[in-house]
């Protein structure tokens, strides 16, 4: 049996428990801050960014992995015994990780790298790496794990709301900023990410609401349309940029609409909020990983 281990970044925002129980290997992602260069949940923390991004005059930006940290759990890997790579990692349309991660697992070796390019963020590349995890785990091939995350990729949804839309423009995120910029005073935007393999994984604005609860009611009602037909059990994550209070209302009323959804919360921390700011909520959903 083949020996497979799963690296994924941090922007995947694993539970510690998740990361141990599955044996996944995170990535650290760098945030640069004026002179600083921070690594996304090592340096700093959800709590600590935030507070920071509201004082600062200086804003900051995201940069990716360096081949430097992949060398470094590839070594630790080799000495192990592990024989493959699975690698689920942030979207190409968000960052280009992916496409670097690719020409270097060409060049590496020892071992056999497999980049898969979950064409999300956060929960989403979450779900993928703990699929890959438990597979690996019960002895699955890296080919069948590969077929496994473009299946449940194939599934994936998110929808994601912004307090404002200045931090997206500000740094190249938003694929369609130009046709969006008209009348964002007090309005609330509505995002997605193309996900499926024909899309590119980048971030559009498709809707706008004046208010957060209309907001919501547009969310909700379109998750509804987006699962209504689906035979497989659904996963669903909540997940919010250092706005807990909304993050319990929008799981105590998703929940109750919802109750053959299996729904768990996240965050969206530092890396990831470079982009969204403060106080944006989002939800990703698919078939649920863990009856894959």
């Amino acid at each position: 049996m083949m020996k497979v281990a799963v690296m994924t970044d941090s922007a995947a925002y694993l539970k510690p428990e998740e990361v141990q129980r599955y044996h996944i290997n995170i990535l650290p992602i760098p945030i640069i801050w004026g002179d600083e260069t921070l690594l996304d949940m090592v340096d700093v923390g959800q709590e600590q960014f935030y507070d920071r991004l509201r004082t600062d005059p200086v804003l900051p930006t995201s940069s990716q992995p360096s081949i430097g940290q992949v060398e470094a759990i590839v070594s630790k890997l080799v000495a192990a015994g592990y024989e493959a790579l699975i690698a689920p990692v942030i979207s190409s349309g968000i960052s280009s990780f992916y496409n670097n991660l690719k020409a270097y697992a060409e060049r590496e070796k020892r071992l056999k790298i497999y980049p898969f390019d979950t064409h999300i963020t956060c929960a989403g590349t979450a779900y993928s790496a703990l699929l890959a995890g438990k597979m690996a785990q019960a002895g699955a091939n890296p080919e069948k794990i590969l077929a496994a995350l473009a299946e449940l990729r194939e599934t994936t949804g998110v929808y994601f709301e912004v307090d404002d839309l200045s931090h997206l423009r500000r740094t190249g995120r938003l694929s369609n900023a130009s046709s969006f910029v008209a009348g964002l005073l007090k309005i609330k935007p509505i995002l997605t990410i193309d996900i499926n393999a024909k899309g590119k994984g980048q971030i559009t604005a498709i809707a706008k609401e004046r208010q957060a609860k209309r907001a919501f009611e547009w969310i909700s009602s379109h998750f509804a349309a987006a699962i209504a037909d689906k035979e497989y059990p659904i996963r669903c994550t909540i997940f919010d940029a250092n706005a807990p209070e909304v993050k319990a209302e929008w799981l105590q009323e998703f929940t109750k609409r919802f109750p053959q959804v299996k729904f768990d919360t996240s965050i969206i921390g530092p890396v990831i909020g470079v982009h969204t700011g403060e106080k944006a909520m989002s939800m990703i959903w698919a078939r649920d990983w863990e009856t894959m």
